[in-house]
């Protein structure tokens, strides 16, 4: 099985499950893959973060490069895409998620706690990669 993050033409992501890159083509095609949220069936592959394995095994250099280099460009795409709100993170993704506010992409700042009671009120959150080069 494969999951993609997807996208529809009006922004929503969504997360879907395929058998085979091939089983997402062909659906996609068909017109078969529907957004949950406007019911828009023009589906794209959003953004994702790669699957890590859980082996013992250090990265090679090239992996490790790779691997930054593919945090750096999520932040970056972020950073572009989205509205900065700070610490006012955990309130505003709530009133987004309500509908009391505009429906945007934001990125900033969450407690622990925070980012677990919006996960338990179905607020979707992710955490953002580290800076590779804030040395944190």
């Amino acid at each position: 099985m494969i999951a993609y993050a997807l996208r529809c033409d009006k922004g929503h992501e969504f997360d879907g499950w395929f058998r085979s890159s091939a089983a997402f083509d062909e659906q996609c095609r068909g017109g078969h893959l529907t957004c949950p949220s406007c019911n828009s069936v023009r589906i794209e592959k959003a953004i994702m973060a790669p699957a890590v394995g859980g082996t013992k095994k250090s990265a090679s250099p090239a992996q490790a490069a790779q691997l930054r280099q593919f945090a750096t460009g999520l932040r970056k795409y972020v950073q572009e895409h989205a509205d900065y709100v700070g610490p006012d993170f955990a309130e505003e993704a709530r009133k987004i998620h309500y509908g009391e506010t505009q429906e945007r992409h934001i990125y900033g700042e969450a407690t622990v706690e925070e980012a677990r009671e919006l996960i338990e009120e179905g607020v979707d959150v992710a955490p953002l990669p580290p800076d590779p080069d804030s040395g944190n």
